[in-house]
């Protein structure tokens, strides 16, 4: 089966499986359920079975799955059975803590190279050997490293023109963390983190108007219901 025949929203589901997977292995489980995957992760364990039924079979009705191999298959599926090098732009406070950030090595990926065009910061010695090159040498280093992933920890207002230099070096995906929606060729994979829409979908939910959740207050002079 071609990988473009998988829905994407399966394929974003298979890391927070892996996720759930890895733990399990860490705590010394060697059976699992999609029943019990689905509890722990809410999800119900009919999709759990669908997603998964995308690339195979991998349990057995009435055993479950052995955890170890579904782990180890799931990491073969998403690539992440290998070191995945990755670029971070932007050198900042955001930059700093992606570059020392130590959750990545073990789950497929590492940062080997971060770029800024702030001249004090350039030379700046990071953790694991890294120091920070100018952006002149974007292309240089991409392309000597084998880099495919950036991580872009930018402004706003830098972004986009950003994005459009990693494209040139070569870099396949990005990871962006600036608020904006970034234009680049369809072939390149983005993703975006945006802290302040995960908290504005939570605030939906708190402080609601008791006995009408999500009702918006009323503006003074505004009659309910009626246009003015």
């Amino acid at each position: 089966m071609a990988s473009s025949d998988i829905p994407d929203i399966v394929i974003g589901r298979l890391p927070i499986y892996l996720r759930a997977l890895t733990q399990l292995a860490q705590s010394g489980r060697d059976v699992t359920s999609s029943r019990e995957l689905g509890q722990y992760l809410g999800i119900s364990s009919a999709q759990i079975r669908k997603d998964l039924a995308w690339f195979g079979g991998f349990g057995k009705q009435g055993t479950g799955y052995h955890v170890q191999t579904l782990q180890q298959q799931l990491q073969h599926i998403l690539h992440v059975d290998r070191q995945w090098p990755m670029a971070v732009v932007g050198a900042g406070d955001l930059g700093h803590a992606l570059a020392h950030y130590r959750g990545f090595k073990a789950r497929g990926f590492m940062v080997a190279a971060v770029f800024d065009n702030d001249p004090e910061k350039i030379s700046e010695p990071l953790e694991n050997n890294l120091v920070v090159h100018p952006m002149e040498k974007l292309t240089e280093v991409i392309g000597a490293l084998n880099i495919k992933i950036a991580m872009l920890a930018v402004p706003a207002e830098h972004a986009q023109p950003v994005a459009l230099q990693l494209v040139e070096a070569g870099i396949q995906a990005i990871l962006n963390y600036a608020p904006i929606t970034l234009i680049v060729p369809s072939h390149i994979r983005v993703q975006y983190i945006d802290p302040v829409i995960e908290l504005q979908h939570m605030t939906f939910y708190l402080d609601q108007h008791e006995g009408n959740p999500g009702a918006a207050p009323e503006v003074p002079g505004q009659v309910s219901g009626v246009d003015q």
